[in-house]
């Protein structure tokens, strides 16, 4: 039942390898999207004017481990091997901060770095803190440290450190923040399965996001944790319209959906062909081409999940009745004026490349 993959005892050096050949379409996109909006460009220069590096690093760090050969050396080793993979030379800063919630992330505007919650370290085996540092490796080089720090400060202290902008103003601005997170968590799940290169060690990190614990050692089982993400994305067509809602104002999808996701990839043979060799260097040119290709494969993606939230509208209308049908219809056309005018934004984006 799990992802077939040969044992490897040692990964490979994915030489001068670039973001681009692992981030999501969708990740990309929603970037661009939330980038278009009116009043972003005032928040981040406002955001990073009150805040600056040094005290954002104050915030994220005061109470936090610097990890090395010394300090947290299991980690330390992990975290080499990540970096080796992707082949990152920068010196990226890795801190241990304590707290009984599973959680990691990559913060910092210019200096970027990244903070692990002691709890993964309670539950987690070496590999898999391999897959969760490459992953959040991953979020470091595709730039993603600044908009995640603003999500971070956005959701914490809200409106009261932007006064020149309006809570009207800054709902979609946050609503757009947590979709574009939520796609970017779906490039990094990539970059994490790349630096690992075990899938299966992927697949049993999700599981432990989701439900481990010092008391699962020995409890957990990853072929019947796989059939569960095999029937949840199953009955998705019927449910999608409650997870749209439900993940809404969330900075992370379903860890479900994170794995289906990172399956579909794998067994797409993008990620064999990465192994191969066959993927874009740093320096490699055609970004127009590339943009365009995001574009399209977007497209796709966004209008599969438009149909999946429209047939779970109309199939929950005809177990209801008619008076919900009605309703139904209301939020199937909403549904789908969202994901036209997404469409629209990025066909005028597109006659502007040309």
């Amino acid at each position: 039942m799990s992802i077939e993959a040969a044992p490897r005892s040692d990964t490979e050096r994915l030489l001068d390898i670039a973001p681009a050949s692992w981030e999501h379409p969708a990740d990309r996109i929603a970037l661009q999207t939330l980038r278009a909006i009116p009043g972003f460009d005032l928040l981040i220069s406002k955001f990073v004017g009150a805040w600056g590096e040094r005290n954002i690093r104050l915030m994220f760090l005061a109470n936090a481990v610097l990890v090395g050969p010394k300090q947290y050396p299991r980690l330390h080793a992990a975290a080499e091997r990540a970096r080796r993979s992707l082949d990152i030379q920068q010196e990226i800063p890795l801190f241990v901060s304590q707290t009984p919630f599973f959680n990691a992330g990559a913060y910092g505007v210019d200096q970027p770095f990244i903070v692990i919650h002691s709890a993964a370290l309670d539950i987690l085996n070496d590999r898999e803190l391999c897959v969760l540092v490459g992953h959040e490796l991953g979020h470091v080089v595709s730039g993603h440290g600044l908009y995640h720090t603003m999500l971070a400060v956005v959701l914490t202290v809200g409106i009261r450190r932007f006064p020149v902008i309006a809570a009207a103003g800054l709902m979609p601005i946050r609503l757009a923040l947590s979709e574009w997170s939520r796609k970017s968590e779906l490039s990094a799940d990539r970059a994490g399965l790349l630096a690992s290169q075990d899938p299966d060690d992927c697949l049993s990190l999700f599981m432990k996001m989701a439900g481990g614990g010092r008391s699962s050692e020995g409890q957990l089982n990853l072929d019947a944790y796989i059939e569960q993400v095999d029937a949840h994305m199953a009955e998705h067509g019927v449910n999608s319209l409650f997870s749209l809602v439900s993940v809404m104002d969330a900075s992370h999808p379903f860890h479900t959906v994170r794995a289906a996701e990172l399956k579909r990839w794998h067994d797409s043979g993008e990620y064999t062909q990465i192994l191969e060799g066959r993927y874009r260097r740093r320096e490699e040119k055609g970004a127009d081409e590339s943009w365009r290709h995001d574009a399209n494969d977007a497209r796709e993606y966004y209008a599969a999940e438009a149909k999946k939230v429209a047939d779970s509208v109309s199939d929950a209308a005809r177990a209801a009745g008619t008076e919900v049908s009605e309703a139904a219809k209301v939020a199937v056309t909403e549904v789908a004026g969202k994901w036209r005018d997404l469409q629209g934004k990025l066909a005028e984006k597109l006659n502007r490349k040309d």
